[in-house]
């Protein structure tokens, strides 16, 4: 399959006429520039609340974020920080695990806009020129991690994929789950980076959601990054099973406690590609001496971790969105997948921006492949666009949905029809930020 090539993509016209209206410069960046190259960094690191990157690590973020499309907005009226963005974004397009194959996927990130100059639309047209660039790209869907989860729904972004965090009381919970075979190992922290990356590429197409990972963000999972100060601190170990091959791999840090002897363990990232794989390394931080808790992030809903210990009510298990998705074509998008039920609908999707709006009549057949075509009819269901890409990926339920009111003139039955549709065997996972 050959990309699309987000850097092919000129900034938008429509955001770059309106911001020059406010007086404002929305540009591409010149990652070969080195001036420019570090304003950028420097505005992205200042956005996420970060110091300013030292050198080595404006190194960093110019050769991962080289392979996209960088977008600054800049103030030529400010005397201040001079050639630094006041705004930033940018965007690539990746490869999107979903039921039964993988799909383009235009992937919105470094997103901010200085605290100086909010309430002056540089947000919207950010967002809106990132939807009309995926769109000129012939682009089917879009999506972002978000910091803050109130911003994007306005856009047509739907939460699509919810994870767990989860929070283990070590010295409570026990260990009930069944052996695994092989061995553990502590590895260095560039063998870690090597271990996430390869773990992850190998089981990121089974689980829908997910999207392929790049160097610099698996070295700072390991603690190799130049802007981490702790990263010593980071420590990994990894699962080989009977044969030696690798199954499983934990990125970790031991934070001392206070006024104690032990240390509250926090999972960087952990991975299992086999059920003993993920029993090993799971067993492994439970199990760890002197630790009071342990505490992991961005999980899949259905990680088995509350199951492998003695006493349930010791993991504590917090649900919350992470990966949001935009359609914005509908026939591309439903088709690219396919699906656990047949089923026969005509959905009515509203768009406030009118990409994926229409009546289509979604037909599954007996093998899971769809069909779509646009459809007259009176609708079964209606729904917004953000809506129908929540349920996208079948990690949120339609009858949930219909409950919250969010699909319209649905029956009760409707809503199970869909649900039977579009689940997924597994649950919807994203276990990286973009």
């Amino acid at each position: 399959m050959t990309l699309i090539d987000a850097r092919e993509i000129a900034a938008d016209p429509l955001s770059t006429a309106r911001l020059g209206e406010a007086g404002l410069d929305y540009r591409v960046i010149d990652m070969a520039d080195d001036l420019a190259a570090a304003a950028f960094a420097r505005a992205g690191e200042r956005g996420f609340l970060n110091p300013d990157p030292a050198p080595e690590a404006v190194a960093e973020i110019r050769e991962a974020f080289a392979a996209r499309r960088n977008i600054g907005v800049f103030d030529p009226a400010s005397t201040g920080l001079k050639g630094v963005p006041v705004a930033t974004v940018n965007s690539f397009v990746t490869p999107l695990t979903v039921p039964g194959g993988t799909l383009d996927m235009w992937a919105v990130s470094a997103v901010t806009v200085n605290g100086t100059h909010r309430r002056r639309g540089i947000a919207r047209n950010l967002l809106e020129g990132e939807l009309r660039s995926a769109v000129a790209a012939g682009a089917a869907i879009a999506g972002l991690t978000v910091t803050e989860a109130t911003l994007y729904g306005r856009y047509g972004f739907g939460p699509a994929v919810p994870v767990s965090t989860f929070t283990v009381d070590a010295r409570r919970a026990g260990w009930a789950a069944v052996p695994s075979p092989g061995r553990l190992e502590t590895i260095e922290r560039e063998q870690l980076a090597e271990a996430l990356a390869e773990l992850h590429e190998r089981t990121r197409v089974a689980r829908a959601g997910q999207i392929p990972g790049w160097n610099r963000r698996w070295r700072q999972l390991a603690g190799l990054a130049a802007a981490d100060e702790r990263g010593r601190n980071v420590r990994g170990v990894r699962y080989l099973d009977e044969d030696g091959v690798m199954q499983g791999v934990m990125a970790y840090t031991l934070e001392p406690l206070t006024g104690a002897f032990g240390a509250d363990l926090v999972v960087r990232h952990v991975i299992g590609t086999t059920p003993e794989g993920m029993r090993a390394v799971w067993g492994f931080a439970v199990n760890h001496d002197l630790v009071r808790t342990v505490t992991a992030a961005l999980r899949p809903a259905d990680d088995p971790l509350p199951l492998l210990v003695a006493d349930q009510r010791a993991v504590q298990n917090v649900v919350h969105d992470h990966g949001w998705l935009r359609i914005l074509d509908v026939p591309a998008a439903l088709t690219a997948r396919t699906y656990r039920a047949p089923l026969d609908i005509v959905i009515a999707v509203t768009d406030p921006y009118g990409y994926a709006s229409g009546s289509w009549r979604l037909r599954i057949g007996q093998d899971g492949t769809a069909a779509v075509a646009e459809d007259a009819g009176v609708p079964d269901v209606e729904m917004g666009v953000a809506a129908l890409s929540t349920l996208y990926l079948g990690g949120v339920r339609a009858t949930a949905l219909r409950v919250a009111g969010l699909l319209r003139t649905a029956s009760k039955e409707a809503a199970v029809e869909i649900d039977d549709a579009f689940r997924s065997i597994t649950a919807p996972a994203l276990t990286i930020w973009y």
